[in-house]
């Protein structure tokens, strides 16, 4: 039936004749509870502070640009390759076992961080670059489960249960990490989070779809997928709606990543902030950014993830406003605390929104896609920000800069057409 403005509406009782699969999708979420532990302690707080500082010495700042050379190639490798790769999984029918490949990279390459003592800097170079492609790479076909898994009238709520679980991954294996170091056990720690993420990764590869049979040859398939992405993107650019909001995803998402990257920067330089300080933060953000992402399921579901990305926007822009202004620690604390809110909530209906436009049996290659916005995202507002911080020698105009990507991405998405409930009748 429709209503006045046209919509459809599910019939009313009808949402709760489906029944999800929760099997999958406890599974799906689970691997996302367990390669939180590798962002949390490998690519964004223990172990860059580590490589930079004990492996590379960081004399004249080199172990810094080691790191952010190591992020750079892996996020590039993975942005260029991430559309064909999706191609080639869904032609060739191979999304599980190329999602497994990759988690074995990225597992393989973190536990050998063990072995790298002080001055191995080219060593733990290429591990870190193995591991990020590994973890990043995986993510796509990961994603691509997801229309799989739960039907468009719920993928709201799973994609943020997804998210929440991560974040409660974080901040578990953030703690175990402080404990063994604590303990004097830095070196361990590498392994151990290698052994939490398999481990934790295992429901995903027991119970989420098989592969389909029949599957081409690996060549015949790459080059198949290669030429049906090449149509992909073509066909992506050609749809107004899709292509407006890529472009506004790929600006707020350049946003995000530069908070991301340059938040613990600030704090440390700008506010002061010592080393358990800013563990206590992250750990912060962390929390809040679970609460985002749980609290919000529903919502994106019940009003459409356009409405939660567009309410998402407006906070950010709150929050980057108001840290030009913060003056001391404490105040700061409450923004990164509803800064993380945030963080959960967009990141949850922005891929939500996304599978809206993706067609049936193309779900890696379009995920795809947005994995090649999403890491792209990563270049030119982070830079931005260190540009501007070095030029006008304070980091409080580099924040405002961030503000605008958040602004000119909430004017895109409000002319984006679509993101409405997803209300389109359940087969029968």
């Amino acid at each position: 039936m429709q209503n006045g403005n046209g919509h459809v509406i599910i019939r009313q009782g009808y949402a709760r004749m489906y029944h999800l699969n929760y099997k999958r999708i406890l599974s799906w979420c689970f691997f996302d509870f367990a390669n939180s532990s590798y962002s949390a302690v490998i690519a964004s707080v223990i172990f860059p502070v580590y490589y930079v500082n004990i492996i590379a010495a960081n004399e004249h700042g080199s172990g810094d640009l080691w790191w952010g050379k190591a992020i750079s190639i892996s996020m590039l490798f993975v942005a260029i390759s991430s559309p064909f790769l999706g191609g080639i999984a869904d032609y060739g029918k191979m999304r599980k076992k190329l999602l497994g490949f990759y988690t074995i990279l990225c597992l393989c390459a973190t536990a050998l961080l063990y072995f790298l003592k002080p001055g191995m800097v080219i060593e733990g170079f290429v591990l870190i670059i193995c591991a990020n492609i590994g973890l990043e790479g995986g993510l796509v076909f990961y994603n691509a489960f997801l229309p799989d898994i739960a039907h468009a009238t719920h993928q709201g709520r799973v994609s943020a249960w997804g998210y929440g679980t991560g974040y409660f991954g974080s901040i578990i294996s953030l703690f175990l990490g402080l404990l063994l170091i604590k303990g004097g056990y830095i070196h361990i720690i590498w392994p151990v989070v290698a052994l939490f993420f398999g481990i934790f990764s295992l429901p995903a590869f027991l119970f989420l779809p098989a592969d389909a049979r029949g599957r081409k040859s690996i060549a015949h398939a790459a080059t198949k997928g290669l030429r049906n992405t090449v149509n992909t993107l073509s066909k992506i650019w050609l749809h107004k709606e899709q292509r407006k909001f890529l472009i506004a995803y790929l600006l707020y998402e350049d946003g995000i990543n530069t908070v991301i990257v340059f938040a613990s920067i600030f704090a440390a330089t700008t506010l002061h902030f010592t080393t358990e300080a800013l563990i206590g933060l992250y750990l912060i953000v962390q929390c809040t950014a679970l609460i985002g992402a749980f609290a919000m399921a529903k919502p994106t579901d019940y009003w459409g993830p356009k409405k939660v990305v567009m309410l998402s926007l407006g906070l950010w822009i709150m929050v980057t406003g108001a840290t030009y202004f913060v003056q001391n620690q404490s105040i700061f604390f409450v923004i990164a605390s509803v800064a993380g809110f945030g963080l959960g909530t967009i990141q949850a209906a922005s891929r939500a929104f996304y599978t809206q436009f993706i067609l049936e049996d193309r779900a890696s290659e379009y995920f795809g896609v947005y994995t090649l916005v999403g890491k792209s995202s990563a270049i030119f507002g982070p830079f931005l920000f260190g540009y501007l911080s070095s030029l006008l020698r304070s980091q409080r105009p580099a924040v405002l800069s961030v503000t605008c990507f958040f602004l000119l991405g909430l004017m895109l998405i409000i002319n984006v057409k679509g993101g409405f409930p997803n209300v389109k009748p359940l087969p029968e």
